[in-house]
Order: C-alpha cells, then sequence, then structure tokens
C-alpha cells in the first residue's frame, strides 16, 4: 500500500496578502488566525522528500513556521512576483544540500524566472553563495519527483494558460479563472482538490466562490480546500456557508492524503 503524504499550507492570501495594507475591513483587522493570510503556496512532504510549488515573497516566513529543514525540488505554477519571488530563500537548504535544486517550470515561465534571477543562471564567478539550480522545463507530461508522479494540469488564469498539479489522489489549483474540459478529466477520483476562491464577486482572472463550489460538484473531490483568498471572506464566516465537505484553507493547515507516495 502507497504510504501518505502530507500537504502544508505555506499561505493561503492573495496577490497583496491579507491583512492588506493600509486597510482597516473587518478581515484585515480580526483576530482570528485563519485571517492572515500570506502569498498562495503548498508544501508537498513525502517518505524524506519536500517539494514546494511555488516560492512567494514571504516564503522565508513560511519556512520558518512550517521548519522546513529541506527543499527537493520546486514546481511553478506561473511566474507572476507572488509566485516567484522567494526564489533566493532556497539559498540557504541548497548550502546544506550541496546539489543543485531542480525547479521545474513551462518554458514561459522559467524564461521569466531566468530574467528575473539572471544572477542565478550565468555562468560567471560569483564573489559569494549563489543558489545553484537544475532548471528543468515542463511540456504537459508528468514529472517524476523521486518516485511520485506530479501531472501538469492546464488551467487558465484570465487568457493565460498556467498550471496546476495532480500529485497522487491530491490536487493543487490555483490562480484560475476556468478549468478547460480536458484537464477536469484529469482531476477525477481526488481526495483531496484545492481551487482558488479568491472571493464572491466576479474577477476577470480568478474563480469565485460560488464557480469553485460548482467544481467541487462536477468532480466530487472526498475533500474541498478553497485558497487564494483576499480580504472579502471572514474564515469563520465564509467556512460556515460552505457545504462540510468544502472548507476554506488557512497558513499552517497540514492535511493527509492516503496512498499518495510510493
Amino acid at each position: 500500500m502507497a504510504a501518505p503524504l502530507k500537504i502544508t499550507v505555506l499561505g493561503s492570501g492573495t496577490s497583496v496578502g491579507v491583512p492588506t495594507l493600509g486597510c482597516h475591513c473587518a478581515v484585515c483587522t480580526s483576530t482570528d488566525p485563519r485571517d492572515n493570510r500570506l502569498r498562495p503556496s503548498v508544501l508537498v512532504s513525502y517518505q524524506d522528500r519536500r517539494v514546494i510549488v511555488d516560492t512567494t515573497p514571504d516564503f522565508r516566513a513560511q519556512a520558518l513556521r512550517a521548519r522546513l529543514e529541506r527543499v527537493d525540488s520546486v514546481l511553478y505554477t506561473h511566474a507572476h512576483f507572488d509566485h516567484i519571488m522567494g526564489l533566493d530563500d532556497v539559498r540557504p537548504f541548497n548550502l546544506r544540500q550541496k546539489g543543485r535544486v531542480p525547479i521545474y517550470a513551462a518554458p514561459d515561465t522559467m524564461a521569466s524566472i531566468q530574467r528575473v534571477f539572471e544572477y542565478m543562471f550565468g555562468e560567471e564567478e560569483q564573489e559569494s553563495w549563489v543558489l545553484k539550480l537544475d532548471p528543468r522545463l515542463i511540456d504537459g507530461s508528468p514529472l517524476d519527483l523521486f518516485g511520485l508522479p506530479f501531472l501538469p494540469v492546464p488551467i487558465l488564469h484570465g487568457s493565460r494558460t498556467i498550471y496546476g498539479f495532480r500529485f497522487g489522489a491530491a490536487a493543487y489549483l490555483t490562480d484560475h479563472s476556468a478549468i478547460p474540459e480536458s484537464s477536469l478529466d484529469l482531476l477525477r477520483g481526488l481526495d483531496v482538490l484545492f481551487l482558488d476562491a479568491l472571493r464572491y464577486k466576479p474577477h476577470p482572472t480568478h474563480s469565485t466562490v460560488a464557480r469553485s463550489l460548482e467544481t467541487v460538484e462536477r468532480l466530487a473531490p472526498r475533500r474541498a480546500f478553497f485558497t487564494h483568498i483576499c480580504h472579502d471572506l471572514a474564515h469563520e464566516r465564509a467556512e460556515s456557508m460552505l457545504p462540510p465537505h468544502v472548507r476554506l484553507a488557512y497558513d499552517g493547515l497540514e492535511i493527509l492524503v492516503d496512498g499518495g507516495a510510493p
């Protein structure tokens, strides 16, 4: 029987995080710790491996809170600021682990990462330690990460195609406004499904709570968690209006998924 894997929610917030700077709304001033949301990312742990999906600008704080001891690989959904800008904070793990850290991204996303972090990819000698990376392109084929397949799932972020990922009986989809029919077919039979649910009001590049509930009903995962949440949703009140098998993700949430890892 396959061993369980653990998903740790490193961040469940939108691109500006919650509290939002300068905002004094009920959610941004809430005393419920679940209403404090760093930028969106998850940690997938299985056997002795640790795989990160997206390195947000909050990655250092997230890694400290999760007591992260190593990073074996990083997967990228897309190249927006809130998903890539913490990459340099992988450097201490790289220094201790000695080998290059594999990072996986679609060609356009990898090109953006290499442009933003040009100094990491050059061949010139550096005067101090620079993060050593092994860049690998995603072409839609399954990725074998230390014996666990990660399947890239194309989703639409406005007019742009980006990736979510299915691994074992779980899938993580953030920053999506629509899921193509062909991708829905890749998401059947799940134990755990993460979906973007930014807010109640429509948004051009993100899903709403109502739309993600429709996706849950259609795909029928055993459990669903909404993420990439803005300050329109107070955790306790919003969750009270959801079906029992649908919850809001929150920073620090840990979920076990049966039968995920070899």
